[in-house]
């Protein structure tokens, strides 16, 4: 009799014995692969475009060109922190790491957050300074710089648009890539209006736009990030909810020491203690099974312990030292 296995391709077998050892389901898995396959393209993207602004922004004297490549340099550095932290992300949960890498992406996320306030504060600086000292610009370089960046950021944003809701490290790179499609409108819009007024002051005012809009992206992204580091609860998640939820259950008498927090984006994990009536073993895990399902169906939480107890433990009062067993028989050996 011939086996599963032997209808499969070798290349088959593979793919899902790694799945397995990853504890990824084959969809799981291929969706991994096509998120750091987006997130290579887009590096390319940028890399291929980053020589170009620079130059083109030396060239013409725009501070706001020069910062956008600046800003563009910086993410190709938070693309390259992106894939790392996805590639660690995604080995399998082994020996101290219970609950795998999950977290790397979240760290990522701050790094990135924070590298770009740091960007915004070095751009709004420069700003500043060309108020009181304005260059004459060239608008033709201008506007050849601005438009190519343009089309790389918009063909960039259509990339990582799909798994930027929920996953905090795509997320990060998709505000980066946003500041710097905003910013490429403006430098555009400077352009025209440098070729036809010849207004010099416009440059410092469209880096100020560019940095205020950078930490208008990085301070949610930040925050966003810190409530997974300090296990708040998902903000689609109300703990009362769920425990009014469980507690309508028959049977069900109260929960106790209700924990709920995110693992890493979109990984959500449950425990409870739940007083129960005294029920048999097969009724027992019925209604553990029923829970459950509940908290995957209504809340969309995967990862959920329920311990089912029937009793209650009572507050006892503590022994005084003296009169601790062991206390108690190390002073009879002395005597």
């Amino acid at each position: 009799m011939f086996s599963v296995k032997q209808h499969l391709s070798q290349s088959e077998i593979a793919f899902k014995r790694l799945c397995n050892c990853c504890k990824l389901n084959p969809s799981e898995a291929s969706e991994s692969e096509e998120k750091i396959w987006r997130l290579w393209l887009v590096l390319v993207l940028l890399v291929s475009v980053v020589p170009a602004e620079i130059g083109i922004g030396l060239w013409s004297h725009s501070l706001s060109l020069q910062a956008d490549a600046g800003h563009l340099f910086s993410d190709v550095s938070t693309l390259g922190l992106t894939l790392l932290a996805s590639w660690f992300a995604g080995r399998p949960a082994a020996g101290r790491a219970t609950f795998g890498h999950g977290r790397v992406e979240i760290l990522a996320a701050v790094v990135n957050g924070c590298g770009l306030l740091a960007i915004a504060g070095f751009i709004a600086w420069e700003a500043l300074q060309r108020f009181q000292t304005p260059e004459p610009i060239l608008s033709l370089p201008l506007l050849v710089g601005s438009v190519l960046a343009l089309i790389v950021n918009i063909l960039n944003l259509t990339l990582l648009h799909k798994h930027s809701h929920n996953d905090l490290s795509f997320r990060a790179a998709f505000l980066h890539i946003l500041a710097d499609t905003m910013g490429s409108v403006g430098v555009l819009v400077e352009a025209v209006v440098v070729y036809w007024f010849k207004w010099w002051s416009i440059d410092p005012i469209i880096s100020l736009l560019i940095a205020g809009f950078a930490c208008f992206s990085a301070i949610p992204l930040i925050y966003r990030s810190l409530e997974v580091l300090l296990e708040y609860a998902p903000r689609s998640i109300n703990p009362e909810e769920v425990e009014a939820a469980l507690q309508l259950f028959p049977g069900v008498r109260r929960v106790e020491m209700l924990r709920i927090w995110e693992i890493g984006s979109g990984e959500t994990a449950l425990c409870a203690h739940v007083l129960i009536e005294p029920l048999d073993a097969q009724k027992r895990e019925q209604l553990q099974w029923e829970l459950k399902t509940h908290l995957v169906e209504a809340f969309n939480i995967q990862q959920s312990t329920l311990q089912l107890s029937s009793h209650t433990t009572t507050n006892l009062v503590p022994l005084h030292p003296l009169l601790k067993p062991s206390l108690a028989s190390q002073i009879y050996k002395r005597e």
